[in-house]
């Protein structure tokens, strides 16, 4: 089985919908990139607009890359990435998909951005991840155009809703992943549920069913939002994520299934900012920071003991294709 390990690398607290756009969350990565390398494991640092120009980052991911640690991928956010185009009255504060904007504008932003990315680091890009996962099949064509050749946008069972914005605003579309496939395959840019024989690879992220198909049934159906919450607390999330949080401490939990499972790979993510105390919603301070490295650190020495080889999102491309030619 193969780890990949993505990070979308982003401002500082992306989740606030007022304020600047910081990128102090920068200098806490060498802890993880350290951490990975100890185990032989190699992050995708899938790339926001902000953080290719932040001098740290660069330097740091530079001098990664040149030992051959990690990876460096477009991760476009419609509300940094140039050309800025506003959609709503703010769009720092609603965060606009980029699903939502003109073909035009799509194009544009992910040349600017990839041009970017290509210069700070002197190489190619070829993997993605889409700003708040949302992708369709405009969106892939485009990708396809830049050479992109894998993509981990797709989140298996998952229905994200359309946010919360006034009337006065234009709506963003729901997202409904309930009919996608859990492991990797060709993108269908007719489609994007659907197989192809060749083109973009999805690789979707890890998540695995917690609640039963009865349970889940009667969860969805509960229009009172404190009645779910209290299901949350006593029972836990419907499904488990591959990535690590400070009160659902689900990461071993989804590798054991994955490895029973014998699946061909297992993703995990994080957001560059949750490596910082207080610069995300979820690790709070020093003592949150130690225990998402406890989790981390579980999380790999398990895999390591189960022969899970680390690659980036690049190699695991390569390795898919070398099993079906």
């Amino acid at each position: 089985m193969k780890l990949l390990i993505t990070i979308d690398t982003e401002s500082d607290n992306a989740w606030n919908r007022h304020g600047g756009i910081a990128t102090e969350n920068a200098k806490y990565l060498p802890r993880f990139q350290q951490l990975c390398e100890r185990y032989g494991f190699k992050p995708t640092y899938l790339t926001a607009y902000e953080m290719a120009a932040d001098d740290f980052f660069v330097e740091f991911a530079n001098n990664a890359l040149k030992r051959g640690m990690c990876e460096i991928g477009l991760h476009p956010h419609a509300w940094t990435s140039p050309p800025i185009v506003p959609l709503t009255s703010d769009d720092i504060a609603y965060k606009p998909y980029l699903i939502e904007f003109p073909e035009d504008i799509m194009r544009g932003k992910i040349k600017i951005h990839t041009e970017l990315l290509e210069d700070k680091f002197g190489d190619k890009m070829y993997s993605h991840r889409a700003g708040r996962w949302a992708l369709n099949g405009t969106y892939v064509k485009i990708l396809r155009e830049f050479g992109y050749i894998v993509d981990c946008s797709v989140t298996p069972g998952q229905v994200w809703p359309r946010g919360e914005r006034p009337r006065s605003e234009s709506q963003a579309p729901v997202l409904d992943f309930r009919n996608f496939p859990s492991e990797a395959y060709f993108l269908n840019a007719e489609d994007i549920s659907k197989r192809n024989s060749e083109g973009l690879l999805e690789v979707p992220m890890t998540i695995i069913p917690h609640y039963g198909k009865i349970l889940l049934r009667l969860y969805s159906a509960i229009p009172q939002k404190h009645i779910r919450q209290a299901m949350r607390a006593v029972l836990g999330r419907p499904a488990s994520w591959c990535r690590p949080h400070r009160i659902y401490r689900e990461l071993l939990r989804v590798a054991k299934y994955k490895i029973k499972q014998k699946a061909d790979y297992i993703m995990f993510m994080l957001h560059s900012s949750e490596f910082m105390p207080g610069g995300n919603p979820t690790f709070r301070n020093e003592k949150d920071i130690e225990m998402l490295y406890e989790d981390i650190e579980q999380f790999f020495d398990f895999l390591k003991n189960n022969g899970v080889k680390g690659v980036t999102c690049r190699q695991y491309y390569e390795h898919f294709v070398s099993q079906i030619t």
